[in-house]
């Protein structure tokens, strides 16, 4: 016998307890609409608080959409629930026209003139400038208001609790169940330097004989401790960085900026740099089989209601990052 856990969700969760599929004309609306907000908060217990419905009424909607596409969508996790591809699918494939009517639904309710209400996205500023505002761009003849703040991830993490932010792009996955994420991007890090600076260094140096061939070449780097530098020392070379940083810029822009005028050497995002790797005005010191990767996350409120706008800006943020 099964017993459904915490979240509502039955424990023999899996395509083997779903009957076959079932022909009954088009899917219900409801159904979708109840589904697509179960894939987005992560748990039934969430998608209830969204939609102003038990957690019952969640469940059964959910099993009978399963009963009727003969297809598991949802797998139990100890907190929550995680998507099988075939719910991934149809998430994008109902997102949009489920967005386009709520949409519709929202202007008929409050009135044509009624001005929208802004977006309040944030993150870290090379992130938001270089791969989300370029994304986001074409929402905008769509009548969607963005708010932009810039910053480091935990304050900003800090900020979307106490409701000052709708979205926040982190750096690190979230601890505990008020904030849900969603992974966005992988962003490898590599180490570069102007081409000057690599003939002195000179070349296959940095394979050969580690950070040694580097001492003496000035460190550029967005804080004083140096973290991303720190970072790839202890990850690839095994080592502790004990370099001073030359120069310091709150903002990787400029760090790049500085490293191509031939300030020094840097690590930096991939994403960040692959124009100036590819003309050759960067030059990768090192390409290690094993570079460090950092997970970036598109974090929200866990069950928390909200508007058609910030739900476009979510979907949209989360299907362009699959080309970054």
């Amino acid at each position: 016998m099964s017993h459904e856990d915490s979240d509502g969700l039955p424990s023999d969760t899996g395509s083997a307890s779903i009957p076959d599929p079932v022909a009954r004309g088009p899917l219900d609306l409801t159904l979708l609409r109840t589904f697509l907000a179960v894939h987005r908060a992560g748990s039934f217990t969430g998608a209830a608080r969204v939609l102003g419905l038990s957690q019952p009424t969640v469940t059964t909607q959910i099993r009978a959409l399963e009963r009727r596409l003969g297809r598991a969508l949802f797998e139990r996790l100890p907190r929550g629930v995680a998507a099988t591809p075939i719910a991934d699918d149809l998430a994008i494939r109902v997102a949009d026209p489920l967005d386009a009517l709520a949409e519709v639904a929202e202007r008929d309710r409050f009135g044509a003139d009624t001005p929208a209400e802004p977006v309040h996205l944030a993150g870290p500023a090379e992130i938001l400038c270089v791969r989300a505002l370029p994304a986001l761009a074409p929402l905008i003849e769509r009548g969607v208001l963005l708010r932009i703040t810039t910053g480091m991830t935990d304050d900003l993490l800090d900020g979307l609790r106490a409701g000052r932010h709708d979205l926040v792009l982190a750096t690190i996955r979230p601890r505990g169940r008020t904030l849900a994420a969603v992974p966005l991007m992988d962003e490898e890090f590599v180490l570069v330097a102007a081409p000057t600076w690599a003939e002195r260094i000179g070349p296959d140096r940095v394979a050969a004989e580690g950070p040694v061939a580097l001492r003496g070449v000035p460190v550029i780097s967005y804080a004083e401790d140096l973290p991303i530098a720190r970072r790839y020392w202890r990850h690839v070379f095994g080592t502790r960085l004990t370099e001073r940083a030359a120069i310091t810029v709150p903002d990787l822009r400029g760090v790049l900026t500085a490293v191509v005028a031939g300030a020094g050497l840097t690590v930096l995002p991939r994403y960040l740099c692959a124009a100036e790797l590819a003309s050759g005005a960067l030059v990768p010191l090192l390409t290690p089989d094993d570079p460090p990767i950092n997970t970036g996350y598109l974090v929200r409120r866990a069950g928390t209601a909200d508007h058609p706008h910030l739900t476009m800006v979510h979907e949209h943020l989360v299907r362009a990052a699959r080309t970054w």
